[in-house]
């Protein structure tokens, strides 16, 4: 075969690329693609923070390209119809993706399949390319098992399976000539008007495999006993990275497992219960909005509520410290992410999906199967075999932030408490608390217990 396409989508590198590799294996040159999707941007998904990572990952991933002889093709509209057009216009006999889980990407998957089998090309799916194993490589027992809805059970059999291979990044890239392109974008073109967090992480396959480097040296080999200490941020931070492709999980496993380690088992783990998420999705798509279990919930509709949890105003320092970290930096620690969805929906009782939502619209990290599967588990329509639990603001805080340290870097206002006062200052004298411009409490706690206890029955 003369010409291939390499349609990338979230899998926006060069090392252990499947989509690549395979095409590269097909034809004597490739058009490496990129669709800048406009029907994610009609459906409110292509918001600053993602822009501006994703303007970064296009840049390297074509910087990159040219340094193997080859070039990025960015073209603008509906994915099934540019990549049909590039193969019209090139010849390509056919066209290879990497899979997908989401509802959209997979009625995506299909139009385009059916696109190119009408004109007399393929489409050729690949697994495993932005997860460590396909969604189906792993399944329960019995005839009617489609998924696994249990972490524990799933990790066992995951464990089993051996993952492919480590692909090397490819040393040249042959496009065909003439080939039209859009310039690579910026993240204002992508998101006109948007104005992304102002702390956001670099973007980009380079800016990942240095962090990633970087980390596996300092921080991989603690990460079981820091993983959820709030102050001290010891995570890798490579969830944006994982999001759009920039670094592999086949590759990050490999890496890991090899270091062996509390630290690194523990990182794989967290590697694990993404693609556990990923498996629920695919094979029930409608969990993106839809309670995966229902519990009857009729939740409470109360905006002023929201509206302070958004902006880091209801008066629990622990919680209003990670909104806040969302709002600068695009980004929460999972500690963090826990803690304010286990607020939202169990305390002030609000529907799950508000919450989701407005992470969507601020995470640099925003995956479809990841936050909403998550945002389920913490309101309890979700995976999680114990439902009902509640995170405690104040028994996290003590447990995870004990002197203060976390809130004071984002509550600045309370950075004359010292030590873990900070964590309750409304029990301050009216003197002092009158010197601190920070909000009571926008509910009791014991309230909003109460509340959630008598809505799912439980008293």
């Amino acid at each position: 075969m003369d010409v291939a396409i390499c349609l990338f989508s979230s899998d926006l590198r060069l090392h252990d690329q499947p989509v690549l590799h395979a095409a590269l294996r097909s034809a004597t040159q490739v058009v490496p693609l990129f669709v800048v999707d406009t029907g994610i941007a009609d459906a409110g998904f292509m918001v600053p923070n993602r822009a501006a990572f994703l303007a970064d990952a296009l840049a390297d991933l074509d910087a990159g390209l040219r340094g193997r002889g080859g070039r990025l093709v960015i073209r603008t509209g509906d994915v099934v119809a540019e990549t049909c057009r590039v193969a019209a216009e090139t010849g390509a006999g056919e066209v290879h993706l990497g899979a997908g889980v989401s509802g959209y990407a997979l009625r995506r998957e299909r139009r385009l399949g059916a696109e190119l089998s009408a004109a007399g090309r393929a489409l050729v799916v690949h697994d495993a390319v932005v997860t460590a194993l396909p969604p189906a490589a792993v399944l329960p027992s019995g005839p009617d098992k489609d998924h696994f809805a249990v972490f524990t059970p799933y990790f066992r059999r995951w464990q089993a399976v051996g993952l492919r291979s480590v692909l090397p990044a490819p040393r040249s890239v042959r496009v065909p000539a003439g080939v039209r392109s859009e310039d690579v974008p910026s993240a204002a073109e992508l998101c006109p008007g948007g104005k992304p967090s102002p702390a956001l992480p670099e973007g980009g396959e380079s800016a990942g495999r240095r962090r990633f480097g970087s980390w596996q040296r300092s921080g991989m080999a603690d990460y079981q006993d820091r993983q959820d200490d709030l102050p001290g941020d010891a995570t890798s931070r490579l969830s944006p990275y994982l999001h759009f492709g920039c670094l592999s999980p086949v590759e990050l496993v490999h890496t890991a497992s090899a270091r062996q380690g509390a630290g690194a088992e523990a990182f794989v783990r967290q590697l694990a219960w993404r693609d556990f998420h990923h498996q629920v999705l695919a094979a029930r798509p409608d969990a993106a909005h839809a309670d995966y279990r229902s519990r009857g919930d009729r939740w409470r509709q109360d905006d002023a509520e929201v509206t302070a949890w958004k902006e880091g105003r209801t008066g629990y320092p622990v919680v209003d410290a990670g909104m806040r970290q969302l709002l600068h930096e695009g980004w929460l620690h999972n500690r963090a992410r826990m803690l304010v969805a286990s607020f939202l929906t169990k305390t002030l009782y609000v529907d799950w999906r508000v919450g989701a939502r407005h992470f969507l619209d601020l995470l640099v990290d925003g995956d479809m199967a990841n936050n909403q599967l998550n945002w389920q588990w913490m309101a309890g329509t979700g995976t999680d075999t114990r439902p009902n639990r509640v995170l405690n603001p104040l028994v996290q805080a003590k447990r995870f932030d004990p002197q203060g340290e976390y809130v004071r870097r984002w509550v600045p206002e309370l950075a004359g408490l010292a030590g873990a006062a900070v964590h309750q200052p409304w029990k301050l004298s009216g003197p002092e608390r009158a010197a601190y411009d920070y909000p009571d409490p926008v509910v009791d706690l014991a309230d909003g217990l109460g509340r959630f206890r008598r809505a799912r029955g439980l008293e």
